[in-house]
């Protein structure tokens, strides 16, 4: 007679046979995810937008906002995403069987990721342009006298030297029209000697940018198409060598003349300005993006840990040293800002920036002043790139992980496959930004693709998690993994503090709110409308995903909501053991002992002992308590122990 296994049991129980998934990697080393995470959180916002809204909002004044919001929003979602991907082991998306309902909040961090991703890895070609361009005896934005310059181009030395300049001398340097007339080529030409910009004016393709736009996504492929092991290597470079460049660029950013009015500039404490709330807003918004929470990144890169590991260590520590990281990019920073105001003899407000402004105009400005500049211009874009790359890494392992792990069996074998097709994909929707209205598409995406989106998906969650999965529950949780539950501070932020400042942040978003406008231009309606789509588009999913997991339930609305928000018989940590899983997902079967039966096995070599617990891999149904609860099985004896006899 054939062996009886749990496949036919089933069958026989009206139950159809899973295929057996494949096994789900982990990280190599505890480093691995560490730095990867680092180099996630550490992205370009950390060096482009945290130092100008340092100084904007009253400089070492709002550190305390800042530091404020870190503790009572920032680090708490950050630990919570961090404790839940790490339970279950699982992406986002399939992450969400501990409350069916809430599935949607996956897919909108999915398709935040993904339209993010896009426009991301445009900032990452740029940043590949001007590092190639770099290779030179002298930078090419340095001058005025190039075919792409205009009659209002100035150069940089020629302002240096010019007298009799006042606080509203205006200008335009050779390396803003290099970025918007040389790289960009922003300006059509329409013709009878009239040109135009905006995102209704395409224009042509600009294959320098199709090009290394290309070679963006093929780096990202190879450090991502063996998974976690590959990108948790490459790590070591990429996480680590923005500190480096950062701290070359900083001792000689130090000693030049006017660096110490600059970091005067950057620090100096405005306490006027904490009676502002749009200084709190930035504050919150600026933790919340840089840390990366509702992204389902940090789902995606703590489901690989072990299920041990110290979550609550590595959230505090991540957390702090991102936001010092910030700090100390600004002081670099505002070294050469202080410098090039004084090499122009402007103030230093004139001459700061924020975003694409800083990155590729005002920096490499400052340059230009410096001896050996194509020395320091290689390392500042190798460092923007390698920045990017960390942030770019994960985002696109969050998409690819929660394909996998919704559809196992037939992804997680090909998972190579699956990162390139989303590679080509994403690759072929940012063509758009390499024409010439390729700036307009890429601000019209960073406006909108993660802007309000983001806070109403990180709220919704946290109210998931805290309020209907339960807090003790999720307690008991990070107990089970780290053996103590988390303090009243993590709770009560989870509970009440967290939600109420999300909430703030969104209605001041909504308040606030302004249609998107590049460098002085607006966009047309349909562009806004189309913006605010993509806007809607993943925060849409919440509720319709919800609507279909309560339709497909049985029995009454009640019944099947009641179901929608009751964990999965298949939720649970992933490192279980496999009989404690199999021996739980028999619950309210009649007899749980039929699903294996030694009485059913041939004498020979597949007979495993009665209880081993090596077999439990071939044979993981089989528990030797079961044969307790069956007279018959038992020798006709409730009380026989001669099997457990043998445990």
């Amino acid at each position: 007679m054939k062996c009886q296994v749990m496949e036919v049991e089933m069958k026989e129980k009206g139950r159809p046979a899973e295929p057996e998934e494949p096994e789900r990697e982990q990280w190599g080393a505890k480093m691995d995810f560490m730095l990867s995470m680092l180099g996630y959180c550490v992205g370009l916002g950390n060096v482009w937008r945290f130092p100008y809204l340092c100084y904007k909002n009253g400089g070492g004044a709002f550190l305390i906002p800042y530091l404020i919001m870190l503790t009572f929003a920032g680090l708490p979602l950050f630990f919570m995403e961090l404790a839940l991907g790490q339970y279950a082991s699982l992406g986002p998306v399939t992450i969400w069987r501990c409350v069916p309902l809430f599935k949607g909040i996956g897919i909108a961090m999915c398709i935040m990721s993904g339209l993010v991703c896009i426009y991301y890895n445009m900032i990452i070609a740029w940043s590949l342009y001007y590092l190639f361009a770099s290779f030179t005896s002298m930078l090419p934005w340095r001058t005025c006298d190039n075919w792409w310059n205009t009659p209002n181009c100035v150069e940089t030395s020629a302002v240096a030297n010019a007298t009799n300049k006042t606080d509203n001398y205006t200008r335009i340097s050779s390396s803003e029209e290099y970025f918007h007339e040389r790289v960009l080529k922003y300006t059509v030409d329409l013709g009878n000697n009239s040109t135009a910009r905006g995102i209704q004016h395409t224009g042509t393709m600009s294959w320098e940018l199709a090009l290394v736009l290309l070679l963006a996504w093929i780096i990202v492929f190879a450090c991502l198409c063996k998974g976690v092991k590959s990108s948790g290597k490459v790590v070591y470079f990429t996480a680590t060598f923005p500190y480096i460049v950062l701290i070359i660029l900083l001792i000689r950013g130090a000693i030049l003349p006017g660096a110490r009015e600059g970091i005067i500039f950057y620090i100096k404490p405005d306490f006027n300005r904490l009676k502002d709330s749009q200084v709190w807003y930035d504050a919150a918004s600026q933790i919340f993006y840089s840390l990366g929470v509702a992204f389902g990144g940090i789902l995606a890169m703590s489901s690989y840990n072990k299920f041990n590991n110290n979550c609550h260590r590595d959230a505090v520590f991540i957390a702090l040293v991102n936001c010092g990281t910030s700090v100390f990019a600004g002081f670099a920073i505002f070294s050469y800002i202080g410098y090039m105001a004084h090499e122009l003899k402007m103030p230093v407000g004139k001459v700061v920036a924020s975003g694409s402004g800083l990155a590729f105009i005002a920096y490499p400005e400052a340059l230009t002043l410096m001896p050996i500049s194509p020395l320091w211009s290689i390392l500042f874009f190798f460092m923007l790139l390698t920045l990017g790359l960390d942030s770019q890494f994960v985002m696109l392992e969050t998409i690819v992980t929660a394909l996998s792990d919704e559809f196992p069996t037939l992804l997680r074998q090909h998972k190579t496959w699956v990162l390139l097709a989303i590679c080509i994909c994403l690759y072929l929707l940012g063509l758009t930004q390499c024409t010439q209205a390729g700036i307009f598409w890429l601000e019209m995406m960073n406006w909108y693709s993660a802007g309000f989106c983001l806070i109403v998906t990180a709220l919704i969650m946290a109210i998931g998690i805290s309020w209907v999965y339960g807090i003790k529950r999720f307690s008991a949780d990070i107990k089970e993994m780290i053996g103590y539950e988390p303090n009243i501070y993590f709770k009560a932020c989870w509970m009440v503090i967290s939600p109420a400042l999300m909430l703030f942040i969104f209605i001041f978003s909504l308040v606030q709110y302004s249609p998107v406008v590049y460098n002085g231009i607006a966009y047309p309606d349909w562009a806004v409308t189309l913006g605010l789509l993509m806007a809607f588009f993943s925060i849409l999913m919440i509720p319709l995903v919800g609507i279909i997991v309560v339709a497909k339930n049985k029995g009454s609305f009640t019944e099947r909501f009641k179901k929608a928000i009751t964990p999965d018989e298949k939720w649970g940590p992933a490192i279980m053991s496999q009989e404690q899983k199999e021996w739980k997902s028999t619950e309210g079967i009649d007899n749980p002992a039929t699903i294996y039966d030694p009485g059913t096995m041939e004498n020979g070599t597949d007979q495993p002992p009665l209880y081993d617990p090596r077999s439990i891999n071939r044979y993981p149904l089989y528990d030797p308590r079961s044969l307790q609860q069956d007279p018959i099985r038992n020798g006709g004896s409730i009380n026989d122990t001669s099997y457990s006899s043998r445990l």
